[in-house]
Protein backbone atom coordinates (compact mmCIF):
# COMPACT_ATOMS: atom_id res chain seq x y z
CA UNK A 1 0.00 0.00 0.00
CA UNK A 2 1.25 3.48 -0.88
CA UNK A 3 -0.22 6.97 -0.53
CA UNK A 4 -0.97 6.83 -4.26
CA UNK A 5 -3.69 4.26 -3.49
CA UNK A 6 -5.57 6.58 -1.10
CA UNK A 7 -7.06 8.89 -3.75
CA UNK A 8 -5.06 11.89 -2.56
CA UNK A 9 -4.61 14.83 -4.91
CA UNK A 10 -1.28 15.58 -6.60
CA UNK A 11 -0.21 18.54 -4.37
CA UNK A 12 -0.51 16.34 -1.27
CA UNK A 13 1.36 13.45 -2.88
CA UNK A 14 4.13 15.84 -3.90
CA UNK A 15 4.37 17.17 -0.34
CA UNK A 16 4.53 13.61 0.98
CA UNK A 17 7.29 12.74 -1.46
CA UNK A 18 9.31 15.63 -0.02
CA UNK A 19 9.23 13.92 3.37
CA UNK A 20 10.63 10.60 4.51
CA UNK A 21 7.18 9.00 4.50
CA UNK A 22 6.87 6.35 1.80
CA UNK A 23 3.86 4.31 2.87
CA UNK A 24 0.80 5.02 5.04
CA UNK A 25 0.56 3.60 8.54
CA UNK A 26 -2.44 1.38 9.37
CA UNK A 27 -4.38 4.26 10.92
CA UNK A 28 -3.74 6.42 7.86
CA UNK A 29 -4.65 3.63 5.48
CA UNK A 30 -7.98 3.08 7.21
CA UNK A 31 -8.90 6.67 8.15
CA UNK A 32 -8.05 8.73 5.07
CA UNK A 33 -10.52 7.11 2.61
CA UNK A 34 -13.36 7.32 5.16
CA UNK A 35 -12.70 10.97 5.99
CA UNK A 36 -12.56 11.80 2.29
CA UNK A 37 -16.11 10.41 2.04
CA UNK A 38 -17.06 12.98 4.72
CA UNK A 39 -18.20 10.36 7.21
CA UNK A 40 -17.91 10.85 10.96
CA UNK A 41 -15.05 8.76 12.35
CA UNK A 42 -14.17 7.45 15.81
CA UNK A 43 -10.53 6.34 15.92
CA UNK A 44 -8.86 4.55 18.82
CA UNK A 45 -5.12 4.60 18.14
CA UNK A 46 -2.08 4.99 20.31
CA UNK A 47 0.32 7.89 20.03
CA UNK A 48 3.07 7.40 17.48
CA UNK A 49 0.83 5.68 14.93
CA UNK A 50 0.69 8.60 12.49
CA UNK A 51 -2.74 9.89 13.47
CA UNK A 52 -2.06 13.58 12.66
CA UNK A 53 -1.59 12.82 8.96
CA UNK A 54 -4.73 10.67 9.16
CA UNK A 55 -6.88 13.78 9.47
CA UNK A 56 -4.59 16.51 8.13
CA UNK A 57 -4.25 15.04 4.65
CA UNK A 58 -7.95 14.42 3.92
CA UNK A 59 -9.02 17.73 5.50
CA UNK A 60 -6.57 19.65 3.33
CA UNK A 61 -7.95 17.89 0.28
CA UNK A 62 -11.59 18.52 1.18
CA UNK A 63 -10.92 22.18 1.95
CA UNK A 64 -8.95 22.64 -1.26
CA UNK A 65 -11.70 21.14 -3.40
CA UNK A 66 -14.33 23.31 -1.70
CA UNK A 67 -12.11 26.38 -1.51
CA UNK A 68 -14.04 29.62 -1.13
CA UNK A 69 -13.32 33.28 -0.44
CA UNK A 70 -16.84 33.89 0.84
CA UNK A 71 -15.69 34.94 4.31
CA UNK A 72 -12.76 34.99 6.68
CA UNK A 73 -14.29 32.53 9.14
CA UNK A 74 -12.42 29.25 9.46
CA UNK A 75 -13.93 26.08 8.01
CA UNK A 76 -12.06 23.43 9.99
CA UNK A 77 -11.49 23.33 13.76
CA UNK A 78 -9.03 21.01 15.46
CA UNK A 79 -9.18 20.89 19.25
CA UNK A 80 -6.11 19.62 21.10
CA UNK A 81 -5.31 19.42 24.83
CA UNK A 82 -1.93 21.19 24.95
CA UNK A 83 0.01 23.99 23.32
CA UNK A 84 2.81 21.58 22.34
CA UNK A 85 0.36 19.41 20.44
CA UNK A 86 -1.17 22.49 18.81
CA UNK A 87 2.26 23.48 17.49
CA UNK A 88 2.97 19.93 16.35
CA UNK A 89 -0.32 19.72 14.43
CA UNK A 90 0.32 23.14 12.89
CA UNK A 91 3.74 21.96 11.72
CA UNK A 92 2.08 18.96 10.06
CA UNK A 93 -0.35 21.21 8.18
CA UNK A 94 2.62 23.31 7.04
CA UNK A 95 4.41 20.23 5.70
CA UNK A 96 1.45 18.56 4.00
CA UNK A 97 -0.17 21.76 2.70
CA UNK A 98 2.97 23.40 1.29
CA UNK A 99 1.65 23.19 -2.30
CA UNK A 100 -1.85 24.41 -1.46
CA UNK A 101 -3.06 27.95 -0.83
CA UNK A 102 -4.87 27.07 2.39
CA UNK A 103 -3.99 28.90 5.61
CA UNK A 104 -3.93 27.55 9.14
CA UNK A 105 -3.39 29.07 12.58
CA UNK A 106 -2.60 27.64 16.02
CA UNK A 107 -3.93 29.45 19.09
CA UNK A 108 -3.18 28.48 22.69
CA UNK A 109 -2.71 29.94 26.13
CA UNK A 110 0.51 30.86 27.89
CA UNK A 111 1.33 33.64 25.42
CA UNK A 112 -0.20 37.09 24.81
CA UNK A 113 -3.32 36.87 22.69
CA UNK A 114 -2.70 40.03 20.62
CA UNK A 115 -0.84 38.36 17.75
CA UNK A 116 -3.37 35.53 17.66
CA UNK A 117 -6.31 37.94 17.49
CA UNK A 118 -4.58 39.90 14.73
CA UNK A 119 -3.98 36.70 12.74
CA UNK A 120 -7.64 35.72 13.13
CA UNK A 121 -8.63 38.92 11.35
CA UNK A 122 -7.09 37.48 8.18
CA UNK A 123 -8.50 34.55 6.23
CA UNK A 124 -7.88 31.28 8.11
CA UNK A 125 -9.08 27.92 6.77
CA UNK A 126 -7.92 25.66 9.58
CA UNK A 127 -7.91 26.67 13.25
CA UNK A 128 -5.91 24.52 15.67
CA UNK A 129 -6.73 25.42 19.26
CA UNK A 130 -6.57 24.46 22.89
CA UNK A 131 -9.99 24.68 24.58
CA UNK A 132 -9.17 27.36 27.16
CA UNK A 133 -7.75 29.99 24.82
CA UNK A 134 -10.38 29.31 22.15
CA UNK A 135 -13.21 29.73 24.65
CA UNK A 136 -11.67 32.99 25.88
CA UNK A 137 -11.52 34.38 22.34
CA UNK A 138 -15.05 33.23 21.59
CA UNK A 139 -16.37 35.00 24.68
CA UNK A 140 -14.49 38.14 23.59
CA UNK A 141 -16.15 37.78 20.16
CA UNK A 142 -12.78 37.70 18.44
CA UNK A 143 -13.90 34.96 16.07
CA UNK A 144 -16.90 32.95 14.93
CA UNK A 145 -17.31 29.20 14.44
CA UNK A 146 -20.49 29.53 12.40
CA UNK A 147 -18.84 28.30 9.19
CA UNK A 148 -17.14 25.22 10.60
CA UNK A 149 -17.62 22.23 8.29
CA UNK A 150 -15.03 19.91 9.79
CA UNK A 151 -14.34 19.29 13.47
CA UNK A 152 -11.50 17.18 14.91
CA UNK A 153 -11.01 16.30 18.57
CA UNK A 154 -7.45 15.04 18.93
CA UNK A 155 -6.33 13.15 22.04
CA UNK A 156 -9.84 13.33 23.43
CA UNK A 157 -8.99 11.13 26.42
CA UNK A 158 -6.31 13.59 27.51
CA UNK A 159 -8.78 16.46 27.27
CA UNK A 160 -11.07 14.45 29.54
CA UNK A 161 -8.21 13.79 31.99
CA UNK A 162 -7.33 17.50 32.07
CA UNK A 163 -10.88 18.58 32.83
CA UNK A 164 -11.58 20.22 29.48
CA UNK A 165 -14.84 18.42 28.72
CA UNK A 166 -17.08 21.28 29.87
CA UNK A 167 -15.05 23.79 27.83
CA UNK A 168 -15.27 21.48 24.83
CA UNK A 169 -19.04 21.23 25.16
CA UNK A 170 -19.35 25.04 25.35
CA UNK A 171 -17.26 25.36 22.21
CA UNK A 172 -19.26 22.72 20.37
CA UNK A 173 -22.49 24.55 21.15
CA UNK A 174 -21.19 27.28 18.80
CA UNK A 175 -20.33 24.90 15.96
CA UNK A 176 -22.97 24.05 13.31
CA UNK A 177 -24.67 20.71 13.81
CA UNK A 178 -24.29 19.98 10.12
CA UNK A 179 -20.60 19.11 10.06
CA UNK A 180 -18.18 16.23 9.78
CA UNK A 181 -16.74 15.19 13.14
CA UNK A 182 -13.59 13.15 13.72
CA UNK A 183 -12.55 11.98 17.19
CA UNK A 184 -9.15 10.48 18.01
CA UNK A 185 -8.34 8.88 21.35
CA UNK A 186 -5.52 6.61 22.55
CA UNK A 187 -7.86 4.96 25.05
CA UNK A 188 -11.62 4.64 25.17
CA UNK A 189 -12.83 5.13 28.78
CA UNK A 190 -16.59 5.48 29.42
CA UNK A 191 -16.39 9.29 29.44
CA UNK A 192 -14.96 9.38 25.93
CA UNK A 193 -17.49 6.86 24.67
CA UNK A 194 -20.30 9.02 26.06
CA UNK A 195 -18.80 12.12 24.43
CA UNK A 196 -18.52 10.29 21.12
CA UNK A 197 -22.13 9.15 21.33
CA UNK A 198 -23.30 12.77 21.64
CA UNK A 199 -21.00 14.26 18.99
CA UNK A 200 -20.79 11.72 16.20
CA UNK A 201 -23.43 10.79 13.66
CA UNK A 202 -23.31 7.09 12.73
CA UNK A 203 -19.51 7.08 12.87
CA UNK A 204 -17.18 4.60 11.25
CA UNK A 205 -15.20 3.06 14.10
CA UNK A 206 -11.52 2.33 13.60
CA UNK A 207 -9.45 0.57 16.28
CA UNK A 208 -5.81 0.12 15.39
CA UNK A 209 -4.97 -1.54 18.70
CA UNK A 210 -7.14 -2.69 21.60
CA UNK A 211 -8.05 0.41 23.67
CA UNK A 212 -5.78 -0.16 26.66
CA UNK A 213 -2.83 -2.08 25.27
CA UNK A 214 0.68 -0.74 24.88
CA UNK A 215 2.69 -0.84 21.70
CA UNK A 216 4.18 -4.30 21.31
CA UNK A 217 7.49 -2.94 20.07
CA UNK A 218 8.18 -1.20 23.39
CA UNK A 219 10.40 -3.19 25.76
CA UNK A 220 9.17 -2.49 29.29
CA UNK A 221 11.13 -3.01 32.49
CA UNK A 222 10.66 -2.25 36.18
CA UNK A 223 13.11 -1.20 38.91
CA UNK A 224 11.93 -1.64 42.50
CA UNK A 225 13.63 0.89 44.76
CA UNK A 226 13.08 3.11 47.78
CA UNK A 227 11.90 6.62 47.03
CA UNK A 228 15.03 8.18 48.55
CA UNK A 229 17.22 6.17 46.17
CA UNK A 230 15.46 7.22 42.96
CA UNK A 231 17.82 10.16 42.27
CA UNK A 232 20.87 7.90 42.55
CA UNK A 233 19.24 5.19 40.45
CA UNK A 234 18.41 7.70 37.77
CA UNK A 235 21.95 9.09 37.75
CA UNK A 236 23.43 5.63 37.39
CA UNK A 237 21.19 4.87 34.44
CA UNK A 238 22.00 8.15 32.74
CA UNK A 239 25.75 7.86 33.22
CA UNK A 240 25.79 4.66 31.21
CA UNK A 241 27.69 5.60 28.05
CA UNK A 242 25.05 3.93 25.85
CA UNK A 243 22.39 6.44 26.99
CA UNK A 244 22.46 9.36 24.59
CA UNK A 245 19.22 11.23 25.34
CA UNK A 246 16.47 10.76 27.89
CA UNK A 247 12.98 12.06 28.61
CA UNK A 248 11.89 11.93 32.25
CA UNK A 249 8.27 12.30 33.34
CA UNK A 250 7.52 14.02 36.64
CA UNK A 251 4.22 14.03 38.49
CA UNK A 252 4.60 17.62 39.65
CA UNK A 253 6.10 20.86 38.37
CA UNK A 254 8.25 21.20 41.48
CA UNK A 255 9.43 17.61 41.08
CA UNK A 256 10.42 18.24 37.45
CA UNK A 257 12.48 21.27 38.46
CA UNK A 258 14.15 19.35 41.28
CA UNK A 259 15.11 16.44 39.03
CA UNK A 260 16.56 18.77 36.41
CA UNK A 261 18.52 20.65 39.07
CA UNK A 262 19.90 17.41 40.55
CA UNK A 263 21.01 16.22 37.13
CA UNK A 264 22.64 19.53 36.31
CA UNK A 265 24.47 19.41 39.63
CA UNK A 266 25.81 16.00 38.66
CA UNK A 267 27.13 17.32 35.37
CA UNK A 268 24.29 16.09 33.14
CA UNK A 269 22.74 18.74 30.87
CA UNK A 270 19.01 18.78 31.57
CA UNK A 271 15.96 21.03 31.27
CA UNK A 272 12.43 20.86 32.67
CA UNK A 273 9.19 21.73 30.89
CA UNK A 274 5.86 22.20 32.67
CA UNK A 275 2.90 24.55 32.94
CA UNK A 276 4.76 27.21 34.94
CA UNK A 277 7.37 27.60 32.23
CA UNK A 278 6.79 30.22 29.55
CA UNK A 279 5.99 29.03 26.07
CA UNK A 280 9.32 30.42 24.86
CA UNK A 281 11.21 28.50 27.55
CA UNK A 282 9.39 25.28 26.74
CA UNK A 283 10.04 25.60 23.03
CA UNK A 284 13.71 26.40 23.66
CA UNK A 285 14.07 23.29 25.82
CA UNK A 286 12.42 21.13 23.16
CA UNK A 287 14.63 22.53 20.39
CA UNK A 288 17.78 22.01 22.47
CA UNK A 289 16.71 18.46 23.28
CA UNK A 290 15.98 17.60 19.66
CA UNK A 291 19.35 18.88 18.47
CA UNK A 292 21.24 17.21 21.31
CA UNK A 293 22.31 20.34 23.19
CA UNK A 294 20.82 18.83 26.35
CA UNK A 295 20.81 15.15 27.24
CA UNK A 296 17.74 14.97 29.46
CA UNK A 297 14.31 16.55 29.17
CA UNK A 298 12.17 16.36 32.33
CA UNK A 299 8.46 16.87 31.73
CA UNK A 300 5.14 16.71 33.52
CA UNK A 301 2.38 14.69 31.88
CA UNK A 302 0.54 17.73 30.57
CA UNK A 303 3.65 19.35 29.08
CA UNK A 304 4.77 16.09 27.51
CA UNK A 305 1.62 15.67 25.44
CA UNK A 306 2.43 16.53 21.87
CA UNK A 307 6.16 15.92 22.15
CA UNK A 308 6.96 14.22 18.85
CA UNK A 309 10.63 13.30 18.53
CA UNK A 310 11.75 10.72 15.98
CA UNK A 311 13.92 7.87 17.22
CA UNK A 312 13.05 8.43 20.88
CA UNK A 313 14.48 5.18 22.18
CA UNK A 314 13.78 5.26 25.91
CA UNK A 315 11.20 6.46 28.40
CA UNK A 316 11.72 6.45 32.18
CA UNK A 317 8.87 6.85 34.63
CA UNK A 318 10.62 8.36 37.65
CA UNK A 319 7.37 7.73 39.52
CA UNK A 320 4.45 5.60 38.41
CA UNK A 321 1.28 7.46 37.45
CA UNK A 322 -1.75 7.10 39.70
CA UNK A 323 -3.95 6.76 36.58
CA UNK A 324 -3.03 3.61 34.64
CA UNK A 325 -4.08 5.14 31.30
CA UNK A 326 -1.38 7.76 31.78
CA UNK A 327 1.22 4.99 31.69
CA UNK A 328 0.06 4.10 28.18
CA UNK A 329 0.39 7.73 27.09
CA UNK A 330 3.82 8.08 28.65
CA UNK A 331 5.50 5.08 27.12
CA UNK A 332 3.86 5.99 23.80
CA UNK A 333 6.50 8.72 23.51
CA UNK A 334 8.86 5.95 22.39
CA UNK A 335 8.41 3.19 19.82
CA UNK A 336 6.88 5.67 17.37
CA UNK A 337 6.27 5.25 13.66
CA UNK A 338 7.48 1.67 13.55
CA UNK A 339 10.64 2.17 15.61
CA UNK A 340 11.55 0.07 18.61
CA UNK A 341 11.54 1.60 22.07
CA UNK A 342 12.27 0.98 25.73
CA UNK A 343 10.24 2.10 28.74
CA UNK A 344 11.80 1.93 32.23
CA UNK A 345 9.76 2.51 35.38
CA UNK A 346 10.77 3.05 39.00
CA UNK A 347 8.48 1.72 41.74
CA UNK A 348 8.67 2.36 45.48
CA UNK A 349 6.53 0.90 48.28
CA UNK A 350 3.76 3.48 47.94
CA UNK A 351 3.41 2.86 44.22
CA UNK A 352 2.71 -0.87 44.22
CA UNK A 353 -1.03 -0.31 43.92
CA UNK A 354 -0.41 1.93 40.91
CA UNK A 355 1.72 -0.84 39.42
CA UNK A 356 -1.01 -3.41 39.98
CA UNK A 357 -3.56 -1.21 38.20
CA UNK A 358 -1.20 -0.55 35.30
CA UNK A 359 -0.49 -4.24 34.79
CA UNK A 360 -4.19 -4.99 34.95
CA UNK A 361 -4.87 -2.39 32.27
CA UNK A 362 -2.12 -3.50 29.88
CA UNK A 363 -2.88 -7.16 30.64
CA UNK A 364 0.72 -8.16 31.24
CA UNK A 365 3.31 -8.11 34.01
CA UNK A 366 6.17 -5.67 33.57
CA UNK A 367 9.46 -7.62 34.00
CA UNK A 368 11.42 -6.53 37.06
CA UNK A 369 15.21 -6.07 36.95
CA UNK A 370 16.72 -7.87 39.94
CA UNK A 371 19.80 -7.31 42.06
CA UNK A 372 20.61 -3.82 40.86
CA UNK A 373 22.45 -1.54 43.27
CA UNK A 374 19.28 0.05 44.72
CA UNK A 375 17.02 -3.00 44.58
CA UNK A 376 14.51 -3.83 47.33
CA UNK A 377 14.28 -7.67 47.35
CA UNK A 378 11.23 -7.71 49.63
CA UNK A 379 9.17 -5.99 46.94
CA UNK A 380 9.65 -8.82 44.46
CA UNK A 381 7.63 -11.37 46.37
CA UNK A 382 8.27 -14.89 45.12
CA UNK A 383 9.69 -13.77 41.81
CA UNK A 384 12.91 -15.42 40.62
CA UNK A 385 16.27 -13.77 41.15
CA UNK A 386 17.92 -12.43 38.07
CA UNK A 387 21.72 -12.31 38.13
CA UNK A 388 23.74 -9.58 36.57
CA UNK A 389 23.33 -6.48 38.69
CA UNK A 390 22.62 -3.24 36.94
CA UNK A 391 21.26 -3.33 33.40
CA UNK A 392 19.95 -0.91 30.82
CA UNK A 393 18.12 -2.46 27.84
CA UNK A 394 19.78 -1.95 24.48
CA UNK A 395 18.30 -0.71 21.26
CA UNK A 396 19.76 -0.82 17.76
CA UNK A 397 20.03 2.56 16.07
CA UNK A 398 19.65 3.43 12.39
CA UNK A 399 23.35 2.85 11.70
CA UNK A 400 23.26 -0.58 13.31
CA UNK A 401 25.21 0.61 16.35
CA UNK A 402 23.65 -0.22 19.67
CA UNK A 403 22.19 2.94 21.18
CA UNK A 404 20.11 3.76 24.18
CA UNK A 405 17.76 6.53 24.98
CA UNK A 406 16.05 7.17 28.28
CA UNK A 407 12.69 8.81 28.63
CA UNK A 408 12.32 10.17 32.20
CA UNK A 409 9.11 11.29 33.75
CA UNK A 410 8.65 11.96 37.43
CA UNK A 411 5.08 12.36 38.52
Amino acid sequence: MSFNNLQLIAPLLTALSDTSYTAPTPVQEQSIPIILKERDVLVCAQTGTGKTASFALPLLQLLHIQETTRQNNCRALILVPTRELALQVADSFTIYGKYLSLKHLAIFGGVPQYSQVKALQQHVDVLIATPGRLLDLLEQRCLSLSDIQYLVLDEADRMLDMGFVNDVRKILSRVPRQRQTILFSATMPPGIQQLADTLLNQPVKIAITPPATTVDRIQQSLYYTERRNKPSLLLQLLKNEAVQTALVFSRTKHGADKIAQNLAGAGIKAAAIHGNKSQAARQKALVNFKKGAIKVLVATDIAARGIDIDQMGYVINYELPNEPETYVHRIGRTGRAGAEGVAISFCDYEEKLYLRNIQKLIRKAIPAVKDHMFDVPSMHGDAFKQPGAFQVPHQAGRSGKRKRRLFMQQM
